[in-house]
This record gives structure tokens, sequence and C-alpha cells, in this order.
């Protein structure tokens, strides 16, 4: 009897200590009542940018837009010893941390308040974490031969050629569309020496980087941390001529921390959502997320692959969310395809987002890379790109290296899609996902490794000329009236041709 009490007593222990644990939560509002925001105001919470967006794609500005009301935000803050972590205005909720019991029980008695999660422990004390629970770099064998890029690209892409070429993507910058004036905004684990590498030396010239937060901290440090981010980023902005050059040199950048490399909660999910709202407001077109979460710490968060349905989880609502705002979200499909779990990872299960898995540059599929399809039948992936031994900048050094993961798969992507969304600023974000998706390798017939294939970029630049294109033909008698409409630049010129019935030839007029 004494030794089941014991035991009893010890389990008990257990269960408290394991709860008192979780002190960060997410508090859940019922509505946003008595709020002091209007719609008819959007310039005070919305950038110009942001709001220039809206307007070009036709894109209302709803309830969703405005902030949690403040007096909610005020009553939380002041139920106890609180600390106001992030906010969601699209979800409606906010992220706080405490270990006042008296608190929770003040909050969830407010009339207002829907409900309260406990969603993960405290921060760590370390600020430095192990690169494990992402990919390994492996050094660049100096047998491996690479394909000599043709000398009349604009860049010199050296070894990082093989993974744009597999795309055609040098197409798009020699016709100069290499992400100016686009924004891309980086959420990641943190971006050590992103203001020291030589790799972003032009980026850093040239003032592309544009901003930084950590939401896991709520500092705008991010220059520390785990290097995947980093790495990431090297395969978008690198231009180093002769060595490595990214998918996109010349955009810029915003850097989001919002995944605590040292543990995994559905904290790290909020983080995500609350950088994808900072993202918006500030008017950034695409984000690029090699992140994805199923599995955490504590098991009993855990998600089902019945979860991957685009609807569920805070990752995927939150990234709908922001497609429904005009950004294209570029993600990675995740690393499971080798392991017992075998699906994409959230977010890559939305369904306005376009997920990436791993190809070699010979276009080979990844063991690693996740299969799909989501829950629901997305296929997903919705494209694939160069993510097995993909080049990478040493986060130290700077020196190329070759890593693997559908995390540099989705970057590779994500450029190439900013220079397309540049060349046609005319089409939204789903205009741009559909004709990537249009313009790959397989694309009536996608599968649950590659889905519908590997994009090129010449093809998907012809995509969207044709949508872009109308005509008018008035025939006058011996006249003929030709009127057409379409997308232009200085390296391009129309050929108009007729060929007469008794004629051999063509006759042509160049405009």
């Amino acid at each position: 009897m004494r030794k089941s009490l014991t035991l009893t007593i010890c389990l008990l222990l257990v269960t408290y200590i394991g709860q008192a644990q979780l002190n960060r939560y997410i508090v859940e509002f019922k509505d946003k009542a008595g709020n002091p925001f209007s719609l008819g105001n959007p310039s005070a919470y919305l950038s110009q940018r942001a709001v220039s967006r809206r307007v070009q794609y036709n894109i209302a500005i709803d309830s969703t837009d405005l902030p949690i009301t403040p007096r909610y935000m005020d009553s939380v803050r002041g139920a106890g010893a609180v600390t106001i972590l992030n906010s969601s205005k699209w979800l409606n909720q906010v992220a706080i941390q405490t270990t006042d019991a008296a608190a929770i029980a003040r909050i969830n008695g407010f009339p207002f308040v829907k409900a309260s999660t406990a969603v993960a422990a405290r921060v760590p004390d370390a600020v430095e974490s192990p690169d494990n629970k992402f990919e390994e770099m492996v050094a660049i064998d100096g047998a491996v031969e690479f394909p000599a890029p043709e000398l009349s690209n604009i860049y010199n892409y050296g070894q990082s050629y093989p993974q744009v070429h597999i795309h055609q993507g040098e197409f798009l910058h020699n016709h100069g569309f290499s992400g100016q004036g686009m924004q891309l905004a980086m959420l990641d684990a943190g971006f050590p020496n992103y203001s020291a590498l030589p790799t972003f030396d032009s980026v850093r010239i040239n003032n592309q980087f544009l901003g930084t937060w950590d939401f896991v901290l709520n500092t705008a440090n991010v220059n520390g941390f785990n290097s995947h981010g980093t790495q990431c980023l090297s395969t978008i902005g690198a231009n180093n001529p002769g060595s490595f050059v990214g998918t996109a040199p010349k955009t810029s950048f915003y850097l989001f921390r919002t995944e605590d490399a040292l543990t995994e909660y559905p904290i790290e999910e909020q983080n995500l959502v609350a950088a994808l709202e900072r993202a918006d407001s500030l008017g950034v077109n695409i984000a690029s997320l090699s992140l994805g979460y199923f599995t955490f710490d504590n098991t009993s968060f855990n998600h089902t692959y019945a979860d991957m349905n685009g609807n569920t989880t805070m990752a995927a609502r939150g990234a709908d969310w922001a497609a429904r705002k005009g950004m294209l979200l570029v993600i990675a499909n995740g690393n499971e395809g080798g392991s017992s779990w075998h699906y994409l990872i959230t977010p890559a299960d939305a369904d306005s987002v376009l997920s990436v898995g791993a190809v070699s540059s010979a276009g080979l599929v990844g063991g690693f890379s996740s299969y799909g399809p989501s829950s629901d039948g997305q296929v997903k992936p919705s494209v694939a790109a160069v993510g097995v031994n993909a080049i990478v900048a040493h986060p130290t050094t700077g020196v190329p290296f070759m890593s693997s993961g559908t995390s540099f798969a989705c970057p590779n992507m994500a450029g190439l899609s900013t220079c397309l969304w540049q060349a046609f600023p005319e089409s939204n974000n789903m205009g741009i996902i559909s004709a990537l998706q249009e313009s790959a390798s397989q694309y009536a017939t996608p599968d649950d490794r590659k889905g519908h294939g590997i994009p090129d970029m010449k093809k998907a630049f012809v995509v969207l000329l044709k949508r872009n294109y109308s005509q008018q033909i008035q025939q006058a008698g011996c006249n003929t009236l030709l009127k057409w409409t379409a997308k232009s630049s200085d390296n391009m010129n129309f050929v108009v041709e007729r060929k007469l019935p008794a004629l051999r030839e063509f006759c042509a007029g160049h405009f």
C-alpha cells in the first residue's frame, strides 16, 4: 500500500511539474467589439505599400485587418503577472507568458475571451542552438564537376548554376528580372552573420535588408541563433560572381525569426502567423518558409495526418490568410519522406500556397522529401526544386557548401517566383502559382513526390505573356487593321507575318 501511495504521489508530482512548465498561452477573443480602428482608415494599421496591393488586386479590407481591440489586450496585460508576446489579428488571439494561475483564471473570466490554451514551456535560456533539428551541410567534393554556364548569361553563377538552370532561371535574369523592387520575408530560426558574410555584400551595399524582428525573444536582433536561416537566405540573395549567385539577388529582404530551434511547441506556429501579419502590413510580396510542424516536445500537442487538410493548424490557417491578403507564400513540403510519418508537414498543407519538394540538379527526387497529398486530397508538393545537394553558403565563412532538404528547395523556388512576379506585376499571387505549375515538367500528370513537377521559368513567362495578350483584326476591303495588347520590355519585339496563298515566302513586319 505504501509503495502504491508513493507511486501515486510521484505520478501526480510529475504531472504537476509537466503542467507547470507550460507557461505560454494562446488567449482567443470572441470578437473585435469597441475597436477604435476603422475600415475607412487603413493607413492606421497598414503601410501604403500594403494598401496599394489591396487596391491593385481588388482585395477588400475587412475586419480581419483590424488590430485586436486594444482594451482586450490591456485587460489581459493587467490581469496579473502577464507578458504579451505577440498577437494575431487574423486569428483574433494573443500569445502570453505567465506563471500566475490567478491571472489565467481572471483572463478566462473576461466576457470577451473565447478560450485560453497552454501551448509551450518557458523560453530556453540558451541563445545558440545545434543544427541537428535541420539539415546537415557537407563540403563540396573537389572532384564534382558543375555544368559550365553560358557566357551570354548576365550572371556568372559558378557552383549554383545547376540549381538555377534546371528551371531556366537565367532566362528571367537575362531579361532584367532579378527581384528589383520586390520584397521578400524570410521566416526561420536565425540568421547568424548575415550582416558580415561576403555572400551578402551586394545586399548590404544596396540596402536590400529592410528590417528584422525576433518573434521568439521580441527583439530586433536576428544575427545569431541557428544557422539554418542564413543558409536559406543565401540561396536567394547570394551574389558572388563565379562562385555562388542566388535566384533573386536584387530583391529586398525582411528577416524574421519565428522558430526556436532548441524546442518544438505550438507557440512557434503562433510566431509564424504573427510574422506573416507583420510582412503583410509592410506590403511584402513573397514569404519563404523553410519551416514545418507535426510533432512537438510535449506529445499532447502532436498533429495527425488528418490535421494536414489546410484548415486545421494555426500555421496553415495563417498561411492561407496571408495568401488572401495578396502575398505569395512558398513553403518547404518537409523532410519526412523516409520516416514513419511519411507525409507533408504544416503549413505546406495550406491550400493557397506553393509547397516545394526536393530534387537533385538532375531532377531526381530526394528520398527524404515528404510525400503528398494533403489529407484533403490536394496535390502536394505543388512543385519541386533543387534541395538535394543544393549549394548554400557556410554560415561562418560564406564558402559554398552542399546541403540537402526541402528547406533549400523552398527558397530556390521563392527567389525565382519573385523574379517571375516582378516581370508580371499585373498578375496576382495565385496567378503566379498557377503559371509555375502549368510550366512544370509533369503538369498533366502530377504525383505525390514532385507534384506538378519542375517549373520552367521560360515556359511560365510564356504562359503569363499569353494571359496578358489580346488582339483585334478588322478587315476593310483590301486593308486589314491589327490591334493588340501585349506585355513588352526593352529587349522584346513583335513580329507580324503573313503568307499569301500563291507565295512561299513570308512577309514580315517588326515592331
